[in-house]
């Protein structure tokens, strides 16, 4: 699971000068002996850190564009926009960034093992459709930082939304959440995914909000800007 990172690794690795011989997914070679070439490199806008955005502009039916970022980008966060399109929001991608515009949201079904990181932000978007949103290839997420199929459920369930931990294929029918004071587990996924929700609903009030920091420190301050 989770292979897009292991393509973006040997992406950058060869844009480096290292050579290595791989077989799919089961077998990785890398010769020693290899020096890094110097070059310039630009690098790319955090896909998974520009979900949020993207979210936020899905909810709210608003408009969000991530600069330095494309559809073409090797990491498989970039592709969220296309699953929110999906669920009837406008994508653009163009030289000036990666264009999310909301719009009335369906409940889909979607295969989220290219994009585990996500599947909190996906679930927490599908509880305000009334229509079943099933997504599926994500057992592994019980071993992220928190048992995030487990922590998802529970912290849907204080919204008022009946979310089923299935396995293989979790899901919930979605509808109207309310207020509630929301465990982050100790993970920076969970936090940062339920306070998209508060651009909806009053009363959303996350505990140990400095979770963000092993990934975006400053979360908090770029994302208080959506409310103004």
């Amino acid at each position: 699971m989770s292979r897009p990172y292991v393509d973006l690794t040997l992406e950058v690795l060869g844009n480096f000068g290292i050579s290595y011989y791989r077989e799919g997914y089961r077998y990785f070679q890398l010769p020693g002996g290899q020096s890094y070439l110097p070059r310039e490199y630009e690098i790319e806008a955090d896909a998974s850190s520009a979900s949020y955005f993207w979210a936020a502009a899905a909810l709210t039916g608003g408009r969000v564009t991530i600069t330095n970022l494309s559809l073409e980008s090797s990491q498989g966060d970039a592709a969220f926009p296309e699953v929110l399109g999906r669920m009837g929001c406008a994508v653009e991608s163009t030289p000036a960034g990666l264009t999310v515009q909301g719009g009335p949201l369906k409940g889909v079904t979607v295969d989220m093992a290219a994009m585990p990181d996500l599947v909190p932000t996906l679930a927490v978007l599908a509880a305000f459709r009334r229509r079943r949103h099933r997504h599926h290839r994500v057992a592994h997420l019980r071993h992220k930082e928190s048992d995030r199929l487990q922590a998802v459920a529970a912290e849907l369930a204080k919204l008022g939304i009946e979310a089923r931990e299935n396995r293989r294929r979790p899901g919930h029918p979605g509808g109207t959440p309310k207020g509630a004071v929301i465990h982050t587990y100790n993970d920076h996924r969970i936090a940062m995914s339920f306070a998209v929700a508060g651009l909806k609903t009053a009363g959303i009030n996350i505990t140990d909000p400095d979770c963000v920091a092993k990934s975006f420190p400053d979360f908090w301050e770029l994302f208080h800007r959506l409310y103004a």
